[in-house]
Order: C-alpha cells, then sequence, then structure tokens
C-alpha cells in the first residue's frame, strides 16, 4: 500500500511539472509573439491621431490608461508623432487627451502621471549624438557620404539627426521599440511612405519586436485603420521579413 502511494506521489509531481512546463512555455510563446495591451494601445492612439479619427481616439486614450500606460507615456506617444504627421495632428491629440483626462477626473478617476524625461547630460552636438543614435537604431555605420534626399537636400539630414534622433529618441519616457510601434503605425496609417516604413521596420526588428509581433501590428491597423492600410503595411512587412532570411 506504501509502494502505491509513493508511486502515485511521483506520478502526480511529474504531472505538475510537466503541465508547468507547457504553460511557462506557452507564456514566453504568447510573450514573443502577440503584443502586451499597452503596446497595443499605444499603436491605436498613434494610428488614430495621425487620422485625425479624434471620437475614436478619446475611446483608445481611456483604453490605453485602463490598460497601464501613464499620462506623460501618452503625451509622450502624442509628442513623438509630430515628426510623422505634422503638428496640428499632434496638437489635436494633445487636447483630446486633455478632455478625456478632464472626464475622468470628473468620474472620481485619478490617473498616474508617470515619470517624466530625464535630463540629457551631454556635451556633444545633438547632430553627433543623432549621428551615434540611428547607428544604434539601424545597425549601419553612418560615416558615408550622403545620397539621395540626404544629398539633394543636406538641411534636412541635419534636422533628422538632430531633432527627430537627438531631441526625441533620447528621451527615456518611452522605450525604442515604444517610439519604433508609434513611428510604424503613424506611417502606416498616413500612407505614401513604404520607403520609411520600411526603414522602420527594420528597426523594429533590431530593438526586439518580432516578426509574430510585427505581425499582430498589421492586425492592430486593419482594426483601427482599415484593411486597404493593413494590407499596404503587410506587403512591406514581408519585403522587409524576406530580406532578412
Amino acid at each position: 500500500m506504501e509502494k502505491i502511494k509513493f508511486k502515485t506521489l511521483i506520478v502526480l509531481t511529474m504531472a505538475i511539472s510537466c503541465f508547468s512546463y507547457i504553460l511557462n512555455a506557452q507564456n514566453n510563446m504568447d510573450t514573443n509573439q502577440v503584443l502586451s495591451p499597452r503596446e497595443q494601445s499605444i499603436i491605436s492612439i498613434a494610428a488614430l491621431t495621425a487620422k485625425g479619427d479624434l471620437s475614436n481616439l478619446k475611446t483608445e486614450l481611456n483604453t490605453g490608461l485602463d490598460a497601464g500606460l501613464t499620462v506623460n507615456e501618452i503625451k509622450e506617444v502624442l509628442v513623438h508623432l509630430y515628426a510623422y504627421c505634422g503638428f496640428p495632428r499632434s496638437i489635436r491629440g494633445l487636447q483630446t487627451f486633455m478632455e478625456v483626462l478632464n472626464e475622468r477626473k470628473a468620474k472620481g478617476i485619478t490617473d498616474v502621471l508617470g515619470a517624466e524625461a530625464s535630463p540629457i547630460q551631454e556635451n556633444r552636438s545633438k547632430y553627433e549624438r543623432g549621428k551615434e543614435m540611428i547607428e544604434k537604431l539601424t545597425q549601419a555605420p553612418q560615416d558615408v557620404p550622403k545620397t539621395g534626399y540626404s544629398a539633394f537636400a543636406p538641411v534636412i539630414d541635419v534636422f533628422l539627426k538632430e531633432h527627430l534622433f537627438a531631441d526625441l529618441f533620447e528621451r527615456d519616457v518611452l522605450t525604442y521599440s515604444e517610439r519604433e510601434l508609434v513611428t510604424i503605425s503613424v506611417i502606416s496609417s498616413i500612407g505614401g511612405a513604404e520607403p520609411m516604413l520600411k526603414s522602420h521596420l527594420d528597426i523594429c526588428l533590431n530593438v526586439g519586436l518580432t516578426p509574430e509581433k510585427l505581425g499582430h501590428f498589421v492586425t492592430i491597423i486593419k482594426l483601427t485603420v482599415g484593411e486597404e492600410e493593413a494590407k499596404d503595411a503587410q506587403d512591406v512587412l514581408n519585403m522587409v521579413l524576406k530580406n532578412r532570411q
């Protein structure tokens, strides 16, 4: 009888261990394949702001706060995207967010403010810092002769490095992957900028977003913005992934 009980205990222990292993494996798989609720909210907020769909944006701003995004993180999303769709869209997004916060406050909801951007302690020029940031994100050297639009209009290359990749990307309120999600959401939503989308999808892979997560991104664009925008984004993603094989 004692032997039977002992064998039963061993079997139960092995079964529990096996179940735990499978559960952990599934959780790890989900983490690699599916965007988190906060990442999904970042995409929807950026996409709707870029499209100027303020009515649906209000809903997504509430969803983002409920998903754990802080007030300062959402403000950072709305500030970051101006570099890709302009001040008018960014400012309207910020004004809509102010309305949402006031409505939530009237309902007795206290939202978490969150951390502000840390001061930049750097003596180097913003151009050099921006160039270094591009090298880090693209994993490609920047000490090469200018070509294309950079050679045609050198000043925009300066603005790109000094402002976008120094002033914005150096701010630590959002991670690099979160900023890239904002970026590809805006570019996908406005359309007609496939070369830029290709470059930033490449960066997404460099900063830890998996092909599966980027596939999930396309699904969110389809649900949030539309089938045409999602199809165009999927076509560019397929090209990027094929080039990486």
